[in-house]
């Protein structure tokens, strides 16, 4: 058992850059079709229920598959499901970049495309977050997913302006064969160069059904005061960061113009933001308290979300924009590494499952309800009142006693 505690240490590095560079490769490739159709479906329809119909289709299947994907990252080898989940996405992408050269070129696509896209997140999320403390030693949880959250930031600051280059130079049908590209490379990368051991359930013969792994799941969140409080402050705070993750492309098309140089500056801001967050978090550390770290970030996402409803002009909004950004990777960052260290690896997967179910269904549901809305109401308005709400909610997160007692640090990641 040392032996291989040892290697594992020894090899982390390699290993965690390999596997961060593959999914840096993907995630392009992904992000450049994701600008691409939102974009796309934002200037055809300058729809609030078109967008929400966009946002569901992306987010139900992912929510639906999560409680099994849960159980899949438990029972089976983690990495094969990421290359997998890599491959359908890339299959899809091809498929309808062929529709598209073709001539079909309905919204719907677009619709279904997205609903696929889910599905391999769906597989791909819980597996990674439960691949990572396999690889990494405890006391490197922050820092690691502080520096990959960088890495996202960078990719998604880069790619609008990429997509939006190739957007005005090509069709949209080449973006979906660069992702084809990128996802192929990214696999390539999993499969012939990184090696990790597979984890001791999935090594095992399995002697249960997915049943009866999925109750276990349950039951040990249900176990845990922590956790359930800790997953119903995600439901609701997902529902009221809806509007500014979500609507907030249509208030700038609808409030300050629809050149594409806009939309593509607001996800710059933010991406921008979330690259100096992720540093931040990755060389501060957060406070000691995990818990108190995510507190603080929340406070500045309500403040911020609260700023993007009343700003007059559009340089302001971006600044705010960009500061939302810093802020994601404060709050994510302590969350993820919450869950890495307090959760026995055994059980990993299904709570990054239970995770994924609750982030996908309030995302759409919060869109369910304020998205039809913001065909009515001024999208400013909505901003305003979940800005506050988010706030509120940070001040009762800093005040639970179960959460802050879980977000003090463990003994592993001090050492």
């Amino acid at each position: 058992m040392k032996t291989k505690s040892n290697q594992t240490k020894e090899n982390w590095l390699r290993n965690i850059v390999l596997f961060l560079t593959s999914q840096t490769i993907s995630l392009f490739g992904s992000s450049l079709v994701q600008y691409a159709i939102m974009w796309y479906i934002t200037l055809e329809t300058e729809s609030g229920m078109m967008m929400t119909l966009y946002i569901i289709c992306g987010f139900i299947p992912t929510f639906l598959l999560s409680p099994v994907a849960g159980v899949w990252a438990d029972r089976y080898n983690r990495k094969m499901l990421i290359m997998l989940a890599d491959g359908l996405i890339a299959l899809s992408t091809l498929i309808l970049a062929i529709l598209f050269l073709m001539g079909y070129d309905a919204i719907w696509l677009l619709f279904v495309m997205a609903a696929i896209r889910a599905l391999g997140t769906g597989i791909q999320t819980p597996a990674v977050g439960a691949i990572l403390p396999q690889i990494v030693p405890k006391d490197k949880l922050t820092k690691v997913n502080g520096a990959n959250g960088s890495i996202q930031a960078v990719i998604m600051f880069v790619s609008p302006m990429v997509s939006a280059a190739l957007l005005g130079m090509a069709s949209i049908e080449i973006i979906f064969f660069i992702d084809v590209i990128t996802a192929a490379i990214a696999i390539v990368t999993l499969l012939a160069f990184l090696k990790i051991s597979v984890h001791e359930k999935a090594a095992e013969k399995q002697t249960t059904s997915y049943f009866s792994d999925f109750k276990q799941g349950l039951q040990y969140v249900n176990k845990h005061d922590f956790l359930k409080k800790f997953f119903l402050f995600f439901a609701v705070f997902f529902v009221l960061m809806a509007p500014a993750a979500f609507l907030t492309p249509l208030q700038v098309t609808r409030s300050f113009g629809d050149d594409v140089w806009r939309l593509t500056a607001i996800e710059i801001a933010f991406s921008i933001g979330m690259m100096v967050g992720g540093g931040i978090i990755a060389s501060w550390g957060g406070f000691p308290n995990k818990v108190k770290t995510m507190g603080f970030a929340s406070v500045i996402m309500g403040a911020c979300t609260f700023a993007l409803g009343i700003v007059p002009g559009f340089w302001i909004y971006l600044i705010f924009m960009a500061l939302f950004g810093v802020a994601m990777p404060i709050f994510n960052t302590p969350a993820t590494v919450l869950l890495q260290e307090k959760i026995e690896e055994d059980y990993l997967g299904r709570v990054f499952g239970v995770m994924g179910m609750i982030s996908t269904s309030m995302m759409p549901l919060g869109m369910l309800i304020f998205g039809p809305i913001a065909d009515f109401v001024k999208i400013e308005w909505l901003l305003i009142g979940t800005g506050v709400f988010m706030i509120v909610l940070a001040i009762l997160l800093g005040r639970s006693k179960i959460l802050l007692e879980a977000g003090k640090p463990s003994p592993q990641s001090q050492e």
